[in-house]
C-alpha cells in the first residue's frame, strides 16, 4: 500500500472518530516523524477508546457502589486459637516448600518516577536504609537474593518499568552489576500506555508528532507480565505463584512462607494483605465482601458514615485496608489474559503537560485533561477465590512517598530501624530505649543477615553489644 493510501485511509478513520487533529502538524513533520506518528495512530483501539471516551473521560459521575456489601473475612497476624494455630503451622511448612521447589517468583512494580521525592530518577533509585542508604532496588535485591540463599534455589525477580524510566532502569542495574544477582533471573519489562484526552475527549498531543499518552495504571501490570513474555517466562522455570509488591514499600515481606502457604492452602488465585487502617479515612482501600467476592472500594468512593462506622466493641466496622501486597497464581494471569483483557478504567483528573492548536508548548498550572488508569486489586472479584492475611504496620508497610511528612523516605527509616531494634530485641539482644520507647542508637539489618525474626537467632554471637547512641549495621 503506497504512503498516500495509507495517509488518506487514517484521515478516514480519525475522522470517522473525531480525532482529526492527530494530523494538524502533518505538514511540518519530517518522514521519519510521520512514520512514527502513523504507527502511534495505527495502534489505537478507536471502537474501544469511543467507550471510554462515552463512558469514562466525559463523565464525572461518582463509582457506583453494590447495593449490598460487607466487611471482608480475613486471617489474623496471629492464629486465633488452636485450631487456627495448626493451620499457620501447616502452612508456613507449605509456603516453605513451596518456595524452596522454585514455584515462587518476586514482582515488583515500578513504573513510577521520584518526582514528589525532588527525585528525578526512578523511584527505585530512591536512598532509603538508615546506615548504608541503600535504594530501594538494592533492598529488595539483597532480599530475593537472601530468600534464594536461604531456600536453595534460584528466586527470580520481575520488574515492571514505565516508559518514562525504563531506560533509566535497566542502565541502573547495568552499571550496579544487577545489585549481586544473576541477571538472567532478572526480568525487566514494561507496562503498557494509554492516551491522555481533554475534557471533551480530544486526544491530547505531546507534540506535533507525537501523541500524549500515560502508563495503564498498576492494574496493567496483569497484562503486561503476559504480553512481555514474562509469563512464558516463569512457565518454563514452572513458577506457579507470583508474589506482588510495590517499589516504594521497603518493609515488604517479599517471600513470606505464612502467606504463601494459607493462599495455596485455600486453594486461592489471587490473595492479599491487609492493615487495620489507622484512621477511619486513611488513604487506602477498603476491603469489602460483595456477592461473596473480595472487592477493594477505594477511600474517595466508601461514604464518610461508614468509614467511620463501629462495630459494638469500638472497631472500626471497615477496618482492612488495602496495602498493595498480593500472591497471584500465574495460571490466573494466563486465563484473565485469554480473549482480550482489560480491567475497569478509572478516570483521574490531571495536569498534562501538552501541545494547543497551534503547537504551542502547555504546562498547565490546573488539571486539564483526563488520565485512564486500571487497579490490579479490581482483579480480586475475578478470582475463583481470594484470602486476606491481616499484618502489622510495623512489620510490613511504610511507603516512600512523599518528601517530607508522612509517608516520607524520613518515616520509612525510621520504622526500618524500629523494626530492626524489635526484632533483635525478640531474640533477646538488649536494646537502649529513650523514654518514648523509641531505640536509642541506629540499626539497619541487611537481608543478606536476617529476612525474618527468627532468621537472627542462630545469629546472636555475631551480635555486639548495643549502647546508647551506637549506630549497628549487621550483614
Amino acid at each position: 500500500m503506497s504512503s498516500e493510501k495509507t495517509l488518506e485511509n487514517i484521515q478516514k478513520l480519525l475522522k470517522k472518530h473525531n480525532q482529526t487533529h492527530l494530523l494538524g502538524f502533518w505538514q511540518h513533520l519530517d518522514g521519519h516523524q510521520r512514520q512514527s506518528l502513523i504507527a502511534q495512530i495505527n495502534q489505537l483501539d478507536f471502537p474501544k477508546i469511543d467507550r471510554w471516551i462515552a463512558d469514562i473521560v466525559k463523565k464525572s459521575n461518582p463509582a457506583v457502589l453494590p447495593t449490598d456489601f460487607a466487611p471482608a473475612p480475613s486471617y489474623n497476624p496471629v492464629p486465633a486459637d488452636a485450631e487456627q494455630a495448626r493451620k499457620y503451622a501447616q502452612a508456613g511448612d507449605l509456603g516453605r516448600k513451596l518456595i524452596s521447589a522454585g514455584k515462587v517468583a518476586a514482582f515488583v512494580v515500578a513504573g513510577g518516577q521520584g518526582t514528589r521525592l525532588g527525585f528525578e530518577s526512578p523511584k527505585g533509585d530512591f536512598p532509603v536504609s538508615p546506615i548504608k542508604n541503600k535504594t530501594l532496588f538494592q533492598i529488595f535485591a539483597e532480599s530475593v537474593a537472601a530468600a534464594s540463599k536461604k531456600y536453595h534455589t534460584p528466586c527470580p525477580w520481575y520488574i515492571m518499568t514505565s516508559p518514562a524510566n525504563h531506560n533509566q532502569t535497566m542502565e541502573i542495574f547495568r552499571t550496579n552489576d544487577y545489585f549481586g544477582m544473576d541477571k538472567k533471573d532478572v526480568f525487566i519489562f514494561q507496562q503498557g500506555t494509554l492516551p491522555n484526552f481533554d475534557f471533551d475527549g480530544k486526544i491530547l498531543m505531546a507534540d506535533e508528532a507525537t501523541i500524549s499518552c500515560s502508563p495503564d495504571g498498576h492494574g496493567g501490570s496483569l497484562k503486561a507480565l503476559y504480553k512481555s513474555g514474562a509469563i512464558e517466562d516463569m512457565k518454563k522455570r514452572r513458577i506457579e505463584f507470583v508474589s506482588y509488591f510495590q517499589v516504594d514499600n521497603p518493609l515488604v515481606n517479599i517471600f513470606d512462607p505464612l502467606f504463601i502457604g494459607l493462599h495455596a492452602l485455600d486453594g486461592a488465585e489471587m490473595s492479599s494483605k491487609a492493615l487495620t487502617k489507622a484512621e477511619p479515612t486513611e488513604k487506602v482501600g477498603n476491603f469489602c465482601l460483595v456477592d461473596g467476592k473480595v472487592t477493594v472500594i477505594e477511600y474517595s468512593d466508601l461514604p464518610e458514615e461508614l468509614a467511620r462506622k463501629r462495630n459494638p466493641d469500638g472497631s472500626l466496622v471497615f477496618e482492612l485496608g488495602s496495602i498493595a501486597i498480593h500472591i497471584i497464581n500465574t495460571d490466573f494471569i494466563e486465563k484473565l489474559n485469554a480473549g482480550g483483557f482489560q480491567l475497569p478504567l478509572h478516570r483521574a483528573v490531571k495536569k498534562i503537560p501538552c501541545i494547543d492548536r497551534q503547537g504551542k508548548l502547555i504546562e498547565p498550572q490546573q488539571p486539564n485533561g483526563i488520565k485512564l488508569e486500571s487497579f490490579v486489586f479490581d482483579a480480586l472479584p475475578l478470582a475463583s477465590r481470594s484470602i486476606i492475611l491481616q499484618t502489622l504496620r510495623s512489620e510490613e508497610f511504610s511507603p516512600v512517598k512523599n518528601a517530607t511528612g508522612p509517608d516520607s523516605s524520613e518515616t520509612a527509616g525510621k520504622m526500618m530501624i524500629a523494626r530492626a531494634a524489635d526484632r533483635l530485641e525478640s531474640a533477646g539482644v538488649t536494646i537502649p530505649r529513650r523514654p518514648d520507647g523509641s531505640a536509642d542508637c541506629i540499626i539497619e539489618i541487611a537481608p543478606s543477615f536476617a529476612l525474618e525474626k527468627d532468621d537472627i537467632k542462630v545469629k546472636l554471637n555475631r551480635i555486639p553489644k548495643i549502647r546508647p547512641g551506637d549506630r549497628i549495621y549487621l550483614e
